[in-house]
């Protein structure tokens, strides 16, 4: 009886520990997409119900709360939370900001991700080139993580062949 009881004291400080609370997600879209074109990595738009979402919270807590994923994150994305919250107050602005990008995404439901570059076009517009789009996936944060890099490995390889083709042409 010990034992299990110390077994399971020590997978709840274990799952505890691996948990992390220090990611950066940007609220401003603008700011976003400077520091993805600065650092050369894509935007992640995470639309969120923050304070009413059960499927959003469960995302949270299953992916986005722990290392590994920060790790990733940190490595392969620019975070940006485009919450609706209930009873949480909002910025006009970032509400406006929030509602043209579901809008623009076609978000019909909570959790959406999407994948996205910026990309300027005409000397002054930034056009979003999409990636692709997830939501909640079973199985954890190493399981979202691999759907995630589907996108971005075909990300990666069509900006090695453009590079490629235009170094060639």
């Amino acid at each position: 009886m010990k034992n299990t009881i110390f077994l399971i004291l020590f997978l709840a400080v274990q799952n505890l520990s691996s948990q992390t609370q220090e990611l950066k997600w940007h609220t401003d879209l603008k700011e976003a997409i400077n520091i993805s074109m600065t650092e050369n990595k894509p935007l992640l738009l995470f639309f969120t119900g923050s304070d009413w979402c059960g499927w959003c919270v469960r995302l949270k807590n299953e992916v986005f709360n722990y290392d590994e994923f920060k790790k990733w994150s940190d490595k392969n994305v620019v975070l940006v939370e485009l919450d609706f919250p209930r009873r949480k107050q909002q910025l006009e602005n970032i509400r406006q900001q929030n509602r043209e990008l579901a809008s623009m995404f076609g978000v019909s439901g909570y959790p959406t991700v999407w994948l996205v570059n910026p990309q300027i076009k005409d000397s002054s517009k930034i056009n979003l080139f999409k990636l692709g789009k997830l939501g909640y996936v079973a199985g954890g944060t190493n399981k979202w993580i691999s759907e995630a890099e589907k996108f971005l490995s075909f990300n990666k390889s069509s900006n090695i062949q453009s590079t490629q083709e235009s170094i060639n042409n």
